[in-house]
């Protein structure tokens, strides 16, 4: 086994500290990676505080994990000692249900592999995330990394970039489209930059005033206050697409009244609670509301790539592991320009 330092919430209620384990011994088709950065997204909070529920203690959060390979296993062929490597938010699936088959790994029917608060496909072991020294994993569940871009602005791209993007593909948003983006977070920004580079008229509704400036530099070319209701009003039937990225409570049914005839509204982000949907939002213009989840290995490693071809990254604040706990306040807070990345370098300090 392999000694592994890492930040752990031993509960529901506690902060995060440090906490050591161990990885597991790289199989014969697993790379070893030491972890430079990891993202520190939204849902490390929802878990991490059992706002989902189901959650597994000791729990070492982080899922947008960019790192170096420092050993590979004997039947390995797509990475070698010294690539720049990414994990994302799983690391294994039954790799044979048709979803499986289809690419679409993180839909998989039988059993998606969390990268942390989930258990391995044997359904006993615990897995831990990228608030670590390094982690151990399939080279089929691990992606490229370019080194034209900065690591430590890609580390997010593997659940914030992803999250955004796969809706983005899937439904073709693009040139000729209007889209909105509801919220201008660490999912929010990205779907700006990634809405933007394909060519769609981009408008950012927020609850924030303060946040205009951010939307335009982003490279969106309109923006709303959604608490002003004149602003909201000239809104009606305005949008093709709206990207609902916003995982705290609020009213679906006002950005319903925003869309086109036969325009969808994608939910990305996951409230705690549900949320009422009135059915006359949706059969009176004929308007779809729909959910998507990240993106399977392929589109992960597609999306990594042109990402790298048009220099999309994150913007990011870079903190200490010890700063986690007062980070995810922040988070909160929505005082964050637009993801938190730790430097896991900072572990060797405790």
């Amino acid at each position: 086994m392999i000694p592994t330092k890492g930040y752990a919430a031993p509960s529901a209620t506690e902060d995060l500290k440090p906490f050591s384990f161990e990885r597991r011994e790289v199989g014969e088709h697993d790379v070893l990676i030491d972890i430079l950065y990891c993202g520190v997204c939204h849902s490390d909070i929802h878990q991490a505080r059992n706002e989902w529920g189901g959650s597994i203690y000791p729990m070492v959060p982080g899922h947008e994990i960019v790192g170096k390979i420092s050993k590979v296993g004997s039947a390995v062929t797509k990475f070698k000692v010294g690539d720049l490597a990414g994990v994302g938010c799983f690391v294994d699936s039954c790799r044979t249900c048709e979803s499986c088959k289809e690419g679409l790994e993180q839909y998989c029917e039988v059993h998606n592999v969390g990268t942390y608060n989930s258990l391995e496909m044997d359904n006993k072991t615990v897995t831990y995330g990228g608030y670590s020294s390094q982690i151990v994993v399939d080279e089929n569940y691990t992606l490229k990394v370019s080194e034209k871009l900065d690591p430590k602005r890609v580390a997010p791209l593997l659940c914030a970039g992803i999250t955004t993007y796969s809706p983005i593909m899937h439904w073709k948003m693009g040139k000729g489209h209007k889209v909105a983006v509801v919220g201008l977070g660490g999912l929010g920004h990205m779907a700006v930059k990634l809405a933007a580079s394909l060519g769609a008229d981009v408008t950012v509704l927020s609850t924030s005033p303060s946040k205009e400036k951010d939307a335009f530099d982003l490279g969106a070319h309109n923006f709303a206050v959604t608490k002003d209701p004149e602003q909201v009003k000239k809104l009606k039937n305005t949008f093709h697409f709206i990207i609902d990225t916003v995982s705290a409570p609020h009213d679906y049914n006002l950005y319903l009244s925003m869309l086109k005839r036969d325009g969808t509204m994608v939910l990305l982000g996951a409230p705690p609670e549900p949320t009422p949907v009135a059915a006359f939002n949706l059969i009176s213009k004929r308007k779809r509301l729909v959910g998507s989840m990240i993106g399977g290995i392929k589109e992960t490693q597609d999306m990594l790539d042109y990402c790298a071809e048009h220099n999309i990254m994150s913007d990011v604040e870079v903190i200490p592991i010890q700063k986690i706990n007062e980070a995810y306040e922040r988070t909160l807070k929505s005082d964050v320009r637009y993801r938190f990345v730790i430097d896991m370098a900072s572990l060797n300090k405790d």
